[in-house]
């Protein structure tokens, strides 16, 4: 990272040009993200600029770069992230340079109907500066948007004071990082979103990243039965690691119809992890009268979820669930308690850490189920 400096030939006034960092550029859905050096403004009025210490891949990426959600291009994705203040903007009070923080996508205004309510993850007008307008970030001239207002596949990012949360220095950044997405997502499902009753029975469609937050949720709100759902043996097995009592291998049984045998007629509370059709009808089918579908992933946009109808006269619910129904400058904190004492377990998600030249392969390893979650680490 440098800070360029021009001399005008007119009047060899110096005129600050900006600083200018890598990031790996989103161009559209089907391409590979190219590492390229982009310039960053400085932070201005709520705004600061953070040195990104690590960055979860999530599956939440890789829906844009394989066509399921739209955003126009260019863009840095990347949204699961944790690092050290580095500046802030004349309006800036939480934090300051040199803190340790873990960014969220869960900006908020503080001021829209949702926010005064207590539901500051739903907020419809997040503080986030427009690409097109005022750009806070440039590449070749053009503006780049940073996604979920955040763009953490970059060396710093450019953050609202309402989308970071300071936490101690002892808490090491690249577990932290989890924490901004994935487990607050998981974690938050299960234990606000659903709200899992102790000596409950739960299954979980998905042993990635959110899943194994969701049972480990699961785990801490005291449910009796924890049964893990996934295609493949390794994640399986981590999803025992972490809390499951039992697992299910949906590649050689019929997942509902053993959720129904181990939970003596379904579960009390089901949640789709992985965000497809099918697995979010599955999940419903999966719960008891009178129990609780959770739909935590994200479904391509176009799909309809489908189920029966007359089933909603056995009171059975179905729900989805935004980030955790977080509130997450209070919740990340507590998970990050919950970690120090040994109840959150998130070393063993990390299957691999990589540089961020590498972020095309991590995402790869992702789509072909080789990791629970890989974490990209920034000198």
């Amino acid at each position: 990272m440098v800070t360029l400096l021009s001399v005008s030939s007119t009047d060899n006034e110096i005129q600050k040009e900006g600083i200018f960092m890598k990031a790996a550029i989103y161009h559209a859905a089907h391409e590979q993200l190219s590492i390229e050096d982009v310039e960053i403004d400085e932070p201005q009025g709520f705004e600061l600029i953070v040195r990104t210490a690590a960055s979860g891949v999530c599956h939440s990426d890789l829906h844009f770069v394989d066509g399921f959600y739209f955003m126009p291009g260019p863009a840095v994705l990347g949204h699961e992230a944790a690092g050290v203040v580095e500046s802030v903007g004349p309006l800036v009070t939480e934090v300051k340079p040199g803190d340790h923080v873990i960014a969220c996508l869960s900006i908020y205004c503080g001021k829209c109907e949702r926010c005064l309510v207590g539901e500051t993850h739903l907020c419809g007008n997040k503080p986030v500066r427009d690409p097109d307008s005022n750009p806070g970030l440039l590449w070749e001239g053009k503006g780049v948007r940073q996604f979920a207002g955040l763009g953490s596949y970059a060396e710093k990012m450019l953050l609202h004071e309402n989308a970071v949360v300071k936490i101690e220095k002892d808490m090491p950044l690249q577990q932290a990082a989890l924490i901004g997405c994935g487990v607050t997502t998981g974690v938050g499902a299960a234990l606000k979103t659903a709200n899992v009753q102790a000596g409950s029975t739960v299954v979980v469609f998905g042993a990635g990243g959110v899943g194994l937050s969701a049972i480990q949720g699961a785990r801490i709100a005291g449910a009796r039965t924890i049964i893990a759902v996934d295609r493949i043996e390794h994640k399986l097995a981590t999803a025992r690691e972490l809390g499951a009592t039992h697992s299910v291998d949906a590649s050689t049984e019929d997942a509902v119809q053993k959720v129904q045998e181990l939970t003596g007629g379904g579960a009390d509370y089901a949640f789709e992890c992985v965000g497809l059709k099918v697995l979010a009808e599955q999940c419903w089918a999966a719960i008891r009268p009178g129990g609780t579908a959770t739909v935590v992933g994200m479904i391509p946009q176009g799909e309809m979820v489908e189920i029966p109808g007359p089933e909603f006269l056995r009171e059975k619910k179905i729900q989805g669930s935004s980030m955790g129904s977080n509130h997450f400058k209070v919740d990340m904190p507590v998970y990050i308690d919950f970690y120090k004492r040994g109840l959150l377990r998130l070393d063993e998600m990390i299957t691999q850490t990589a540089p961020l030249s590498e972020v095309n392969d991590r995402l790869r390893a992702m789509r072909d189920g080789e990791v629970a979650r890989s974490v990209l680490l920034f000198d």
